[in-house]
């Protein structure tokens, strides 16, 4: 009878479990939805809800506008392109460049060469005018606001961020350096994690940031919360990890991106949103507005908030490919951008200390002012956001690939849907450097 009971008991594990697995079938389905498709703050980032909601992330989540400003950047586009039909190995088969982005969870997919479009396709719901999550890249976006700064001798790279923010005295940025807090080696005492709400990045960072499903977080009163936005977060909750001296090893934190947002604010007196609208958003160019989400105190935040179409992301990479340079302006300083690639054997060794993304084979060389770097020779970089947001870059062939994602998994350390997809825009790369540049337009 026990052996019968046990296996009922199995049987019905089992039966949970695939019930459980069983895929959704269409996401946010009916008016209202089924309760099975609803997109909630729980459920957003995972496969199938993100296909909806990483183009309607203001729906779980809070946003501000940043209004685009002047005329509108133009394109050329190519007559004709190989760049679809351009045959890429992938793992042990050979497939159509169009082919390994479709086939791998891929929501827009754009290729630039200088000024033409050689290859624009959208899929998943994906369309030329809807909005996107930039996630992780927004840190990218923020390092470049930043440089502004830099540039006009507000902020000493050498010094503390606590020199300019003095909440964050006596916390573990106090004893990093600005320039370790952009090379995210601050040495804190947590790990970033996206998948257990039991640690403290998730419990803690999340309700502050209004980023993840923590229960009680929505209702927390701003009166008696000590801890209610991300900046009472980075001045009363981050702790140092005691066997790590800053700029001494990359371990990547959000939480870093979040001192240099502060810092925009704090020096410059505008709000961050506010700032990247002034700077940059409303001079590039672009095509729609942005849109960036914000933390529990309604603050724009700098880690993975920034939400635009793919031609303006395309275009905010066409920016950086080009030196800080759109349409005959200098925006940004060019010397900033250029330090990104000025890549040392210190930069390189603090990467190879880390013991997630070098130990995993990930094929980065460094990170430096929050960008992935490839190849510095080459001029080959990468602004990345999880679930494959990316905005690739390669001076030696002009170049700009950016594509967005929903894929399952958040990471991209080890994740085959992503390198399948970085490694075909490093092929397309190499083709172009052999091939004739007309077969390509």
């Amino acid at each position: 009878m026990r052996i019968i009971a046990t296996l009922a008991m199995l049987i019905s594990i089992s039966s949970e479990l695939i019930a459980q697995k069983e895929p959704v079938k269409k996401v946010m389905d009916g008016f209202p939805p089924s309760r099975e498709s609803q997109v909630t703050l729980r459920n957003y980032r995972e496969y199938p809800y993100n296909q909806w909601s990483f183009r309607n992330i203001g729906a779980p989540m809070h946003m501000l506008i940043l209004p685009r400003g002047g005329s509108i950047h133009q394109y050329k586009t190519a007559s004709r392109s190989m760049v679809a039909s351009l045959p890429i190995q992938d793992s042990a088969a050979t497939k159509k460049f169009e082919d390994v982005f479709k086939d791998n969870y891929t929501s827009g997919l754009i290729v630039l060469q200088n000024n033409t479009l050689l290859y624009e396709q959208y899929w998943n719901g994906l369309s030329r005018d809807h909005h996107h999550v930039w996630f992780s890249m927004t840190k990218s976006i923020a390092s470049i606001a930043f440089g502004i700064l830099v540039e006009q001798k507000k902020i000493d790279l050498s010094a503390s961020p606590a020199q300019y923010i003095p909440e964050l005295k006596n916390t573990p940025f106090d004893k990093a350096t600005i320039q370790d807090i952009l090379n995210m080696s601050s040495a804190l005492g947590f790990k970033e994690n996206y998948t257990d709400t039991s640690s403290f990045f998730w419990k803690y960072y999340g309700a502050a940031r209004d980023a993840y499903y923590v229960r009680g977080a929505k209702d927390a009163d701003p009166m008696t919360t000590e801890v209610y936005g991300v900046y009472d977060f980075l001045a009363k909750s981050v702790t140092p990890n005691p066997n790590l001296k800053p700029g001494a090893v990359f371990e990547y934190n959000s939480a870093n991106a979040d001192v240099i947002g502060w810092m925009i604010s704090r020096i410059s007196g505008l709000s961050v949103v506010e700032f990247i609208r002034e700077n940059i958003w409303a001079k590039i160019g672009a095509e729609h507005d942005a849109t960036m989400t914000v933390d529990r105190a309604y603050m724009g935040v700098t880690t993975s908030t920034f939400n635009t179409s793919l031609r303006d992301a395309t275009l905010f990479g066409k920016l950086i490919l080009d030196r800080g340079k759109m349409d005959g302006k200098q925006l940004v300083p060019s010397k900033w951008i250029d330090e990104i690639l000025n890549i040392s054997a210190v930069d390189k060794d603090r990467y190879l200390r880390n013991d997630v993304y070098a130990k995993a084979g990930m094929p980065w060389v460094a990170y430096k002012n929050f960008w992935w770097i490839l190849d510095e020779n080459k001029g080959e970089f990468v602004a990345l956001g999880t679930n494959g947001q990316v905005i690739y870059i390669n001076r030696s062939v002009n170049l700009v690939i950016a594509y967005y994602s929903c894929h399952p998994v958040a990471s991209s350390s080890g994740n085959k849907n992503f390198l399948a997809k970085l490694n075909a825009c490093r092929a397309l790369a190499k083709q172009m450097l052999r091939s004739n540049p007309k077969l390509f337009r």
